[in-house]
């Protein structure tokens, strides 16, 4: 995302499975950390409780271990096959809760408490954002969270998309209150300076 890709990516598409399998295939992923982020880490030490939560658009899933690992029912989620291959060998002893499925359908077995937002929102085009918004709102009931880092930035191209702090806000203001946000100290070179950890909760 910080780096042109290849020349010769065949998918131009970020709505594509193709677009973001070929880009795991050839280990093109400069938006991954590569471990589980300070802010997060931070959070789920802080919980006072284990939490059911999902983690959107996982990619290589570096977070679900620290999740399970704490005791929390956490499931990672994404469409693309080989990403979801590459989290499975990353974190064998949880594969069984990574799962390849599409956001915008996908039906937790249980109710959630938390959705994890980590380069999912910016990894889609602008059009989509409606629509994410719609699906986080609906996966959580009153008092749910919705905890992780959202990219602002206003370049036209993209992945990764970045959105304006009032575009946000008029995004979720029709359900989610904003209880915290906070400025990343550990940010990875695409996203430094442009990104602040942040929970909402659902009204």
């Amino acid at each position: 995302m910080a780096t042109p890709p290849p020349a010769d990516f065949a998918s131009r598409d970020p709505l594509s499975p193709q677009f973001w399998d070929e880009r795991f295939e050839r280990a093109f992923t400069p938006w991954e950390r590569g471990t589980a982020p300070l802010a997060l880490r931070r959070f789920v030490a802080a919980s006072s409780r284990p939490l059911t939560s999902l983690a959107p658009g996982c990619g290589s899933a570096h977070e679900l271990a620290l999740m399970c690992d704490a005791g929390w029912d956490a499931t990672a989620i994404d469409f693309s096959g080989a990403a979801v291959a590459r989290a499975r060998a990353l974190a064998p002893a949880w594969a069984g809760h990574i799962v390849q499925a599409d956001f915008f359908t996908y039906a937790p077995p249980r109710p959630l408490d938390l959705v994890y937002e980590q380069a999912f929102l910016c990894a889609l085009p602008r059009a989509r954002r409606p629509d994410v918004a719609w699906r986080w709102a609906e996966l959580l009931g009153q008092g749910g969270l919705l905890a992780g880092y959202f990219f602002f930035d206003d370049a036209p191209k993209g992945p990764p998309f970045g959105i304006g702090r009032d575009e946000l806000d008029a995004l979720l203001a029709s359900a989610f209150d904003c209880v915290v946000d906070e400025a990343v100290e550990d940010s990875i070179p695409v996203f430094a300076g442009k990104e602040r950890w942040m929970v909402w909760r659902r009204r």
